[in-house]
């Protein structure tokens, strides 16, 4: 009598991940092309995460991030699911970068073409600022390029390999300049205190301060520069076409789902309770929020030895954030527009004493510019201004004074907005702190601070079996492409790992049946 060989066939494996940020998304989308069965859970009704909007008179208007960069990383993302990113959204690609603006009526516009933004700053302060210019984009150009693998790429960065790799670049340690934060790099690159000032900015990108960030973070500038992208719609559209096509390739989206804990069993997760008792099984979570929530027990005790740095290290800054409505007059706006501080280190001295800055930058983005259509009669705006990370929800008792404040700062920079809006679309570090719980609200994770920083974010990988990390409290770090990033690291790893178990187990079944 023949015997029936076992089927080589297995089932199709299970994963939850948790939160539909944009990490979220792009990791459950990976996994589900990858031929794993994906649960994404999500404890709001919408998926996005700080990817938000609030209604207004002229059509929801971003109250988050505003522009893509690093387009490739979304690229990348679309087409791992036989997708093109540009059959599902319209991109805008920006000719001027960002405008910027001084209280003493100075402009400077920054350009996609280099010569471009050369020129425009040899206009704004002189032929010795644009040489200074040029060396810094040679500089951080040669920071990027060096980095970008070693760092940014790799799934986990170490020391022990980051040395060697600068000691075959000698030239590579002045340009990092280690021992110099950003603010004290840049002081010595510009002769014109303005210039320093505006490159100082990207510190604010990560939450972090200039004078206490590492002089390496002026590479940011290499991301912007090498392009700018309008998502036409609103950043919304983009989580929008992310969702569709992970329910199309096969995510099972669960809103309004609280996750209640991460069930763990001899240091392997088993699965999750959500909603106040319901249980779904895996053995594959990924974590795809701040990871501060799982070092500080929340989502169990068993959880606590997963990114500890992150209870114990200094917060990211936090925002307040405005988003609202208006006719605009005045100085003519670009779509992304900085308003600069008379006095940038007060604003930063505030912020580390836990202060409001009384004398802030002021981010204002004007959503309906920039793209491919004149904007109606009513625009929608965001101003974004950087505030403390707080460990309180009581809601602050200074907003309507401080948005006066900020209107009439607005105005005095040029720009006055009718009808003027109220303070009741401010979303404040309190409702980020609400929002995403044990965040503390701050809106980049753990501090930038320190030249080490970068190499101190946790991973993907953790301690716990078959629990896994990403976003942008994760490796490789705040921000949109970094925070996708995080999540092709978790999901390659997964799905690599699911390989070598699939092979192994075959490679089992064979030699069973040999011997039979």
């Amino acid at each position: 009598m023949a015997v029936k060989s076992p089927s080589l066939r297995r089932p199709r494996p299970e994963a939850i991940v948790i939160g539909a940020g944009i990490a979220g998304l792009a990791t459950a989308l990976r996994l589900a092309t990858g031929g794993m069965s994906v649960t994404l859970l999500e404890r709001h009704s919408h998926t996005g995460g700080k990817i938000r909007t609030l209604p207004s008179e002229a059509g929801p208007v971003d109250a988050g991030p505003t522009v893509l960069t690093l387009r490739h990383v979304f690229d990348a993302l679309f087409a791992c699911a036989g997708a093109r990113l540009d059959d599902h959204v319209t991109l805008i690609k920006q000719d001027i970068l960002a405008r910027h603006f001084w209280s003493d009526g100075s402009r400077l516009d920054l350009h996609a073409d280099a010569d471009a933004t050369t020129a425009a700053i040899a206009d704004f302060a002189g032929g010795k600022a644009a040489d200074d210019f040029q060396r810094f984009n040679a500089r951080t150009a040669q920071l990027f390029a060096a980095f970008d693998a070693p760092m940014m790429q790799a799934p986990r960065p170490r020391m022990a390999k980051l040395i060697p790799h600068v000691l075959r670049q000698p030239t590579l340690i002045p340009a990092m300049a280690p021992l110099s934060t950003l603010a004290a790099r840049l002081k010595r690159q510009f002769n014109d205190p303005r210039l320093a000032q505006l490159f100082g900015r990207y510190a604010t990108y990560v939450g972090g301060a200039p004078h206490l960030s590492p002089a390496i973070l002026s590479l940011i500038w290499q991301a912007e520069s090498a392009g700018v992208w309008v998502v036409k719609g609103g950043m919304h559209a983009l989580i929008d076409a992310l969702t569709r096509l992970a329910l199309d390739r096969g995510v099972h989206l669960r809103r309004n789902t609280h996750v209640d804990r991460i069930d763990v069993i001899g240091g392997a997760v088993t699965g999750v309770e959500i909603n106040g008792g319901e249980q779904l099984d895996a053995d594959t979570i990924v974590y795809a929020g701040d990871p501060r929530a799982l070092a500080t027990g929340s989502m169990g005790a068993a959880l606590t030895c997963v990114a500890p740095q992150t209870a114990r290290l200094p917060r990211s800054f936090s925002a307040r954030v405005h988003s609202f409505a208006a006719i605009p007059s005045g100085v003519a706006l670009a779509h992304h527009n900085v308003f600069f501080a008379d006095d940038p280190r007060s604003e930063f001295d505030d912020l580390m004493a836990g202060k409001i800055p009384r004398d802030p930058t002021l981010y204002l983005c004007a959503e309906d510019r920039g793209q491919d259509s004149p904007p109606c009669t009513k625009e929608r705006f965001e101003i974004i201004s950087n505030a403390p990370a707080t460990s309180t929800l009581t809601p602050p008792t200074d907003l309507d004074l401080w948005h006066h404040q900020i209107m009439q700062r607005m105005a005095d920079m040029g720009v006055t907005m009718s009808p003027t809006p109220t303070a009741t679309t401010i979303t404040t570090p309190q409702h980020f702190a609400e929002m995403f719980p044990e965040t503390q609200g701050a809106l980049y994770g753990q501090t930038p601070h320190g030249l080490t920083a970068a190499l101190q974010r946790p991973t993907a990988q953790t301690p716990i079996r078959g629990l896994w990390l990403a976003g942008g409290g994760t490796h490789p770090g705040a921000g949109l492409p970094m925070a996708t990033l995080s999540a092709r690291h978790a999901a390659e790893a997964i799905l690599r790992g699911q390989t070598s178990t699939s092979k192994s187990g075959q490679t089992a079944m064979r030699g069973g049946m040999s011997t039979a």
